[in-house]
């Protein structure tokens, strides 16, 4: 018999002698000065009867299914109501089929049986959980000595486990929360000892080894608050994730406990999708993924594996990235109907005959892109092949093969573009949006507009955590500078999302709440690497200072960037942090005419053609006029290309 079999069989058996033992006692205490010959022959009898039916009744109720290590209140209730039916049943079965003749069940002898049966049925349960909990040597997983912030349910589950579990090597000491009722009382065993206003004097008195944030829907603000005190005193802070994580973990909070993040003090709260409910139409489907070995390509890769898709392209020019994309789904994830192409998104032909026409892919997300500014913008010929090319070639196969739904990657640097990246990036959301509005396209081609994605390939956080490492300086570029700010996670959703309610040739962006100054994140880094930030103009005040200092705005680049732009209305959709945009359509003939002296220019590899041309497109767009009339003039092609088509 296996372990777990074993325990609950003595489950079971326990409670069986739970029963006959409260049928003894009801008896005993009914006749305190002996039994009648009449009753004990009936109590004789009865016994075997039942324990027989209260088991049975307690197996139906799935009592042996319920850890006496962790029992709760919720499963005290559930006994109870087990314990109230198996009763009933037990003395209906006895009044009415007395083995004695002429002599029934006395009613006092059902109750007091009921009420014993009861008692001893809870308090075995609670007796185990006690002793399973009890102190070790006086004293419980004596290690840290920690102060843990929110009294709340994930307060009291941590300072639990803390207490039954030597793994964790943590000694809670004191609680801090919010609620004034709850100061100075105690939570299992353990004080609140104030509210998160006093916790910078309560770590100085108590000098904990560590604080631990166990609230799972703390604002950003909230823990850079808690940071700010534990750091003041150098104490590091730790934090749990949500509840849901801790309980999908199997309560494996050795691991769940981490370092708190640059992501746990943003100032707003993430946003959540159920992705489960909106990823139900990449199931049974042939999904086709460009980038897919990219940042957000990767994380779309893993959680659509999780939905179940009959098959996943997995598409990328990078060797490496591809290939540990590919092994991570099919070795850790076991998600074999992945199906890894080693291919340029401009190479049309080799698109065609080993992507569509092989797999005929019903559902595309276009992630493939050059996306840093700075090297674009030395490298415009590059930026143009790689976005603008390499996404008309896919839009257009997708439309030529009736994908049924195409989503685009796009980013807020496509507002107002004053960089090469930037307005590549609105040409590619204008081949989209044209695409979509194309009546004899069944496609379903939408963008997704996003942010700065934290933690993403190239992004400011892995730079910043390297200059830390090296003991600074962090270069911020300038002091007011500001962007938008999404975890991997919350674009991998947006992307899904718009899959999933996108309508034809629409954008959606995520309302990403205030920006966050490039200056105040990198502080924020600096402070949470146990160091202390010392700005241009401030004296040193400590041996583990680390200077930002300020390099100045690169060519191109914006103070703040815009998530949409004047002339782009912002309507709601079903999710509250998701907004739809449209505006007037590019006119598809301007475009297409455009794309084609754009796309000869950097084949001919004419960068400053390539950046003029580039720049004139975007700046003066022809958009369909409401009647469907076009003006067309002469001015709307480049000097350049007019005396190459002469």
């Amino acid at each position: 018999m296996s372990g777990l079999g074993r325990s609950r069989f003595l489950q079971v058996l326990t409670d069986a002698a739970i029963v006959a033992l409260s049928w003894f006692l009801a008896f005993e205490l009914r006749f305190d000065h002996g039994l009648p010959v009449y009753y004990d022959t009936l109590f004789r009898r009865t016994i075997l009867l039942v324990v027989v039916i209260k088991t049975a009744v307690f197996l139906l109720f799935g009592f042996h299914r319920r850890w006496w290590r962790y029992v709760s209140v919720h499963d005290m209730w559930s006994a109870a109501r087990g314990v109230i039916v198996a009763s009933l049943v037990a003395d209906v079965t006895v009044y009415f089929a007395s083995p004695v003749h002429n002599v029934r069940l006395p009613r006092s002898i059902a109750v007091t049986d009921l009420l014993l049966t009861l008692a001893l049925v809870a308090g075995a349960r609670l007796l185990a959980r006690t002793v399973m909990e009890r102190p070790r040597n006086g004293v419980v997983a004596r290690g840290k000595e920690v102060i843990v912030v929110g009294a709340g349910d994930a307060g009291r589950l941590i300072v639990q486990e803390m207490q039954r579990s030597r793994m964790l090597a943590y000694t809670p000491i004191g609680f801090v929360d919010d609620d004034e009722r709850k100061r100075n009382t105690r939570i299992l065993g353990v004080r609140v000892l104030g509210t998160m206003a006093e916790l910078p004097r309560i770590v100085r008195e108590f000098k904990p080894d560590e604080v631990l944030i166990a609230i799972p829907s703390a604002s950003g603000e909230t823990r850079r608050m808690v940071v700010e005190a534990a750091q003041a005193a150098h104490v590091p802070v730790k934090t749990l994730p949500g509840l849901y994580e801790l309980i999908a973990g199997d309560l494996d909070l050795a691991g769940q406990i981490r370092p708190v993040t640059v992501e746990d003090v943003l100032g707003r709260e993430q946003v959540e999708v159920d992705f489960e409910h909106v990823a139900g139409y990449l199931k049974g489907q042939t999904v086709l993924v460009t980038g897919a070995g990219g940042s957000i390509g990767s994380e779309l890769c893993r959680q659509i594996a999780r939905v179940g898709p009959q098959r996943l392209i997995l598409v990328d020019n990078a060797e490496t990235a591809l290939f540990d994309i590919e092994r991570e789904l099919v070795d850790e994830r076991d998600f074999t109907p992945a199906v890894p192409k080693l291919l340029d998104v401009r190479d049309r032909s080799a698109l065609r005959r080993e992507v569509f026409e092989k797999y005929h892919p019903t559902v595309v997300f276009h992630a493939a892109a050059y996306k840093h500014v700075p090297l674009m913008e030395t490298h415009p010929l590059q930026s143009v092949r790689n976005n603008v090319v390499g996404t008309r070639s896919v839009a257009e196969l997708s439309a030529e093969f009736e994908v049924e739904r195409f989503v685009l990657i796009s980013t807020d640097k496509a507002v107002n573009p004053k960089t090469v990246m930037g307005q590549s990036k609105a040409l590619c959301e204008w081949i989209v949006e044209s695409f979509g509005h194309r009546r004899d396209v069944p496609t379903r081609f939408v963008a997704v507009r996003f942010g700065n994605v934290l933690n993403s390939s190239g992004s400011v956080i892995p730079t910043f955590r390297r200059q830390i490492e090296r003991g600074g300086p962090v270069t911020v570029t300038h002091p007011e500078m500001t962007r938008f700010f999404m975890t991997i996670p919350e674009a991998v959703s947006l992307v899904v999302q718009a899959g999933a309610i996108g309508g034809r040739g629409q954008i959606f962006v995520l309302d990403m709440g205030e920006p966050v100054r490039i200056v105040d994140l990198a502080t924020n880094m600096v402070r949470l690497s146990g160091h202390v930030p010392r700005l241009p103009g401030e004296d040193a005040t400590a041996a583990d200072d680390i200077r930002v200092v300020f390099t100045g705005s690169r060519p191109g680049e914006k103070i703040h960037e815009e998530l949409w732009s004047d002339d782009e209305a912002v309507g709601e959709t079903e999710h509250p942090k998701i907004k739809r945009l449209s505006r007037p359509p590019v006119d598809e003939a301007w475009l297409t005419q455009q794309l084609l002296e754009l796309e000869a220019l950097a084949a001919e590899g004419d960068t400053l053609e390539v950046v003029a041309k580039l720049g004139a497109i975007v700046r003066e767009p022809v958009r369909e006029s409401p009647g469907g009339e076009v003006p067309r003039t002469d001015a709307s092609v480049e000097p350049s290309v007019q005396r190459r088509q002469q």
